[in-house]
């Protein structure tokens, strides 16, 4: 059996705006490229759709947004899963795979300010809302004086809580605000010597039975070779320092001709301790390049932070 014979795709998604958006782009683009197939979009609801009112650091992190998506694959109610790859844990379910990943979106992380205020001019003591342990560690290191504030929900919510928790800015995905239309709204885009990126951030990946291999062939037209490979490296990042969702890891790799550089951090929770670190390899192996990495984050002390972390969650 190949692609040919295939008549449908059952497309498994979550229901929050940015998931329905990235669905229906891969809808568009295997509707474009397989005119002859039927798409479907089967929306599930995930345990992190359910629990808005709890930090994700304390219910577990990674696995939360990808769980019961992945059920459906194998219990075959959808045939992929559409996911931003930022939520998905470095170990997928016996059978299952990431077949393609698309064309990676901005993958820094953006503000949007009330006053139109840049990060490094907000007011001393400026309150800033975030959902992230990665972006707040980091944001303590730059300004010690910011009061970090929790937040939890899709997009839209976020920013309406700029308003209701009297805050002075918001810091979400560049990639999810551009992809809604919310780009007009940003006021910087963070560099990344300020705020490394989360693993994968911008990126949006497909999972399926490793064995169908008539959906692989007819997946295959989509992926995008330069943001597979830099995923995979800063994946490997992750899984060698075991770290979840929400532990305070960054990393971002870019790609130069068969070179992959690699940027990495860990950091406290308080931002009093970050390290940062580089390397580059070929783009042959990115894998051994996040591994490396990680490694040598590691003997400049990233387990005994990591440790710390997690015996305190």
């Amino acid at each position: 059996m190949d692609s040919r014979q295939l008549q449908k795709i059952k497309i498994g998604t979550r229901g929050s705006p940015l998931a329905l958006w990235q669905a229906n782009w891969v809808k568009s683009l295997l509707e474009e490229t397989h005119p002859a197939l039927t798409m479907e979009l089967v929306r599930i609801t995930t345990s992190g759709d359910k629990i808005q009112d709890v930090a994700l650091a304390k219910i577990g992190g990674k696995g939360l947004f990808t769980k019961e998506i992945e059920e459906s694959l194998l219990q075959y109610g959808s045939d992929i899963a559409v996911h931003s790859m930022k939520d998905v844990p470095v170990k997928l379910p016996a059978g299952l795979g990431i077949g393609v990943i698309l064309k990676r979106e901005d993958p820094r992380d953006a503000l949007v300010s009330r006053e139109g205020v840049r990060l490094a001019d907000l007011r001393e003591g400026a309150r800033i809302g975030t959902g992230s342990l990665r972006r707040t560690t980091q944001l303590l290191a730059f300004r010690p004086d910011f009061e970090v504030v929790s937040l939890r929900g899709n997009v839209e919510t976020r920013l309406k809580k700029m308003e209701t928790e009297n805050l002075d800015a918001v810091i979400l995905a560049s990639a999810g605000l551009k992809r809604l239309g919310f780009g007009h709204l940003i006021t910087e885009d963070i560099s990344e010597d300020i705020l490394l990126p989360g693993v994968a951030q911008g990126a949006v990946g497909i999972e399926t039975r490793l064995q169908d291999l008539p959906i692989l062939d007819a997946l295959m037209p989509l992926d995008h070779e330069e943001t597979n490979l830099a995923v995979e490296a800063e994946r490997a990042f992750l899984r060698r320092l075991e770290g979840g969702c929400q532990v305070p890891i960054g990393a971002l790799a870019t790609l130069e001709g068969d070179t992959v550089h690699l940027k990495g951090m860990v950091g406290s929770l308080d931002g009093k301790r970050i390290l940062k670190a580089e390397r580059s390899g070929s783009t042959e192996d990115p894998g051994r390049v996040g591994y490396d990495l990680a490694g040598e984050i590691l003997e400049m002390g990233a387990g005994e932070i990591l440790k710390e972390i997690y015996d305190a969650g």
